[in-house]
């Protein structure tokens, strides 16, 4: 049986601010604090001013607020169904003989509304913010990132030159265009050619592409360039694919990353493994909200509320642990991609609806 239209829509508007609310907070906090860093790490570099840190740190902030929604959903949910029960008005609800399931649908379809959103606006915007502040990065802090700090990415590769190894601070996500890039060359005999140093490298078809070069040899005066080309028998796909994780894919540019790198002959399980895990979300935050309402429930003038809600953070703990492990299972190929994406949600959401079948039905 379906809620009242009216005491529905108030509902879903507890439900709504609250989870709003808990997911504003920590957006909020996240931004603080990686914008503290970014001033930390911004020194006295040239061109990092307070302005541009801060709209680095706005790039950056949604792609990691985006871990911790399912989170908010649970505390949120919580928080509403907990003010409910504290003002009274779900004692009022039952004895109007509303049940539990009835008023937990209009958070339950928040939940899925908001999962929709998170899928199909929240996650393409923020993996574009993502990819912008990885280019504002990289031009300005890959000449000032040390060299050697166990953070570089390496490439070795062999061309028609000889051999080669590349090292670069940052790689420019979903693209093949690397910042801060030396270069060590090689003869066809193995002997030590020369040095490039660049501020960035572009993989083409067949060759690289630099930027900015400054040519160091052993025999002579050091040169610059503003382009100087190597062969490479690189692969463009293969790098682009390397250096893009899955999640600064747009989930609507997925399905065609994931065609594009199977034609490639690639493996593009961690890209599905993306993709489902997104379709999964708003079922994912269908059982947060049933798992909070599990522990949010007790009336308060029976006690016990704390020991419910260190309950319910505790079961969304053990929530976020399951979907880590199945989606590393999944991401390695021992589990199918569909099943790690979906297992969290389709097992936490049972396993709430069978806790608060026994609480309120006995």
């Amino acid at each position: 049986m379906l809620i009242g239209p009216t005491l529905g829509r108030y509902f879903a508007a507890r439900f709504a601010r609250t989870v709003l609310g808990v997911f504003v907070t920590v957006f909020a906090l996240v931004y603080t604090l990686d914008f503290a860093e970014l001033l930390r790490r911004a020194g006295e570099t040239q061109g990092a001013s307070t302005g541009l840190m801060a709209q680095l740190s706005l790039y950056r902030t949604p792609a990691v607020a985006e871990g911790v929604l399912p989170f908010a959903v649970l505390f949120g949910s919580m928080a509403a169904l907990l003010q409910l029960s504290r003002k009274l008005e779900l004692v009022v609800a039952r004895a109007a003989g509303i049940s539990a399931w009835q008023f937990l649908q209009p958070g339950v379809f928040v939940a899925l509304a908001l999962g929709a959103l998170a899928v199909g606006v929240y996650n393409p915007v923020s993996a574009m913010l993502k990819q912008r502040s990885t280019e504002i990065e990289a031009k300005i802090f890959a000449k000032a990132t040390k060299a050697g700090s166990g953070k570089d990415l390496w490439i070795r590769q062999r061309g028609s030159d000889g051999e080669a190894i590349l090292r670069a601070e940052t790689a420019i996500e979903g693209s093949t265009t690397l910042a801060g890039v030396s270069v060590f060359t090689f003869d066809e005999a193995g002997k030590f050619a020369e040095q490039l140093v660049a501020a960035r490298a572009t993989l083409h078809d067949g060759y690289w592409e630099l930027s900015d070069v400054r040519v160091l040899t052993p025999d002579a005066p050091p040169e610059s360039f503003d382009t100087y080309l190597i062969a490479s028998n690189l692969d463009p796909g293969q790098v682009r694919q390397r250096f893009t994780p899955p999640e600064s894919v747009p989930f609507w540019q997925l399905p065609t990353t994931i065609a594009r790198t199977e034609r490639a002959g690639l493996d593009a399980t961690r890209y599905r493994l993306q993709y489902d895990v997104l379709w999964a979300r708003p079922v994912l935050f269908v059982a947060m909200v049933i798992v909070a309402a599990t522990v949010s429930l007790r009336f308060f003038r029976f006690g016990g509320v704390g020991k419910l809600v260190l309950g319910g953070v505790a079961a969304g703990f053990a929530l976020y642990v399951i979907r880590q492990v199945m989606e590393g299972l999944g991401a390695s190929g021992l589990v199918a991609a569909p099943v790690a994406a979906w297992f969290p949600a389709v097992v936490g959401s049972l396993l709430g609806t069978l806790t608060l079948l026994y609480q309120e039905d006995g």
